[in-house]
């Protein structure tokens, strides 16, 4: 039986391809499941307009990032923290201070996009990279202040 694959399998192939396998295993695991359509012209049709919708949304989401980017490059944000003796830090600024820091400025980012590699431990300005998309990176400036 021919079948459409919808999405990438390990032993089949690619999303996309066409390949031949036993009945059992379309009607059984890969249709129910969703892996893939019987191989007709309608199906094979429906296949493409997918395919074309999920680059289209994939590209808009692209766009949306690019934009935020561009926003948050000319961004900074001020962190205030309480200081002890020779300028330490009480604990640390992390990347969830960071994050609350810019949905306060009306940019809610997820703490996980913010790509702290360890915390901050003094004062000073810091370009922190931010995660958007997996092709976008922003850099925010980052300030942190005595309280």
């Amino acid at each position: 039986m021919k079948v459409v694959l919808r999405q990438d399998h390990e032993s089949l192939g690619s999303a996309g391809d066409i390949v031949n396998v036993k009945v059992g295993f379309a009607r059984n695991y890969l249709i129910p499941q969703g892996y893939a359509l019987v191989a007709t012209p309608k199906n094979i049709q429906r296949f493409e307009n997918e395919k074309k919708q999920q680059n289209w949304m994939k590209e808009k989401e692209k766009r949306n990032a690019l934009e935020t980017a561009k926003k948050l490059e000319n961004l900074s944000c001020t962190i205030a923290v309480q200081v002890g003796e020779e300028e330490k830090l009480f604990g640390s600024v992390t990347s969830q201070h960071i994050a609350d820091a810019l949905e306060a400025q009306g940019y809610p980012i997820d703490k996980r996009k913010v790509l702290l590699e360890e915390p901050i431990k003094s004062l000073g300005i810091y370009s922190i990279p931010i995660k958007l998309h997996p092709e976008v990176e922003a850099k925010v400036k980052v300030w942190v202040v005595k309280e």
